[in-house]
């Protein structure tokens, strides 16, 4: 999800990147084809992606003409695009160039060769925000680039509040208060996430034990630590909220797109979603009922502000590309300054660099970019651990049972320590 992770690869990236014709070799010990490095290279993007990606690739293209850009798109779902980059780097594939990656796949991709490590001095990383360039790291070196950055946020009825004389909620309190009480005086249902067991529910789940002061895994990803008081608070309170109705059992067939469309057609009052959402619901329209109608504001917690599952998506550089000096210098130009900006405008898709945050101009259009920044500055990122797929799928399955009361919330908490804690040890 972007908006969704032994050994390190031995490529010499440096002397690929800069010399050009230096052949290497990965973690498992195939050799790099040795070229020159230049060339015309494919950029490898999930489908719900590409809208304003295509004017950044013309841009590139007019200027490259030699070295042009194709854009290949991957299915839109995150666990389908995975799948789909893992077979071709498997089999050593040289059909994707750079490889657009959710954040959470730095591990895996790294730890078995698939991605070459990058010169950290070719790129502005100070300017950039460090959660961000965190999550492109393995092991102490940068094997990406930071694209964009997400945070989840809490969509509310701007207009709704203020009929009511009420604020935006800060605390889980006041969150369930007002979606108890303000939300069927007008017709509405009150909350919204991401609770169809998949890996938006791993994302909820995630805020709502970290919100608590909880974890799911300690931060090197070694240790199962979700067994505990602050994941079975976290848990009880989404359980709770199905309990008590002001969380609508429909929502537990909600992904991204369908809670959107929920929100958008005015059916709930408040909305935990991404940042991308924002531009859908700045559009009018006629399936569009929250126009001028909403604001946006950081998800709360049981005391205070809560804490976001970090989002986004880095850029690298595939250990069988031909031409990877091609594909670094693209990397430079599509994380640029005037193309970051491009990307927020057009696509709604928050940069990662600081500066934008406190553009004035941009806050004007966006005046939901300080909030943005809040939480992904203060955003935990998913557990980090070479197989994560299978890690969220032991995570969203035993939640999604205790949502639908399958399994008290203790039960599924011991059966999913269990189950990360062999995921752990096979990894």
């Amino acid at each position: 999800m972007r908006r969704a992770m032994p050994g390190i690869a031995v490529v010499a990236a440096g002397l690929l990147l800069t010399a050009g014709c230096t052949s290497g070799s990965t973690a498992s010990g195939e050799p790099v084809p040795a070229t020159n490095g230049i060339g015309p290279i494919t950029l490898a993007v999930g489908k719900d992606n590409p809208g304003w990606l295509q004017g950044v690739i013309t841009g590139w293209n007019k200027q490259n003409p030699r070295q042009k850009v194709t854009l290949l798109l991957l299915p839109e779902a995150s666990n389908d695009q995975l799948a789909q980059l893992v077979a071709n780097l498997q089999a050593k594939s040289d059909e994707y160039d750079v490889i657009d990656m959710d954040v959470i796949w730095t591990a895996e991709f790294a730890s078995n060769g698939w991605i070459i490590p990058l010169p950290e001095s070719q790129f502005p990383l100070g300017d950039f925000l460090k959660p961000a360039v965190d999550t492109a790291m393995y092991q102490g070196r940068l094997y990406a680039v930071p694209d964009y950055s997400n945070a989840d946020v809490l969509y509310y009825r701007k207009d709704i509040l203020a009929k009511a004389g009420k604020q935006p909620p800060k605390t889980w309190g006041q969150l369930q208060h007002l979606a108890e009480t303000v939300a069927p005086e007008y017709g509405m249902d009150g909350y919204a996430g991401t609770f169809a067991p998949y890996e938006g529910l791993t994302v909820n789940f995630a805020e709502a034990v970290q919100s608590a002061g909880g974890s799911i895994l300690s931060p090197e990803g070694t240790k199962v630590t979700v067994d505990s008081a602050q994941a079975l608070q976290g848990l009880e309170f989404l359980l709770n909220g199905f309990q008590q109705g002001w969380i609508p059992k429909v929502t537990l067939t909600y992904e991204e797109e369908s809670a959107q469309h929920a929100f958008e057609a005015g059916k709930f009052l408040f909305l935990d979603n991404w940042p991308d959402v924002y531009g859908a619901l700045s559009v009018p329209g006629p399936d569009n009922q929250v126009y001028g109608k909403f604001g946006v504001a950081a998800l709360p917690g049981p005391d205070g502000t809560g804490s976001s599952s970090l989002g986004g998506a880095n850029l690298a550089i595939s250990a069988y590309s031909q031409h990877q000096r091609t594909a670094l210098n693209f990397i430079k130009y599509m994380t640029d300054l005037a193309n970051e900006k491009q990307m927020l405008e057009q696509g709604s898709f928050p940069p990662v660099w600081k500066q934008l945050y406190t553009n004035k101009s941009l806050i004007r259009n966006y005046p939901y970019l300080p909030v943005l920044e809040q939480a992904i500055n203060s955003a935990q990122p998913r557990p980090a651990i070479t197989n994560y797929d299978q890690a969220s799928l032991a995570i969203s399955s035993t939640v999604y049972e205790a949502l639908t009361q399958q399994k008290k919330p203790q039960q599924a908490l011991a059966e999913m320590a269990g189950q990360l804690t062999q995921i752990i040890r096979d990894g």
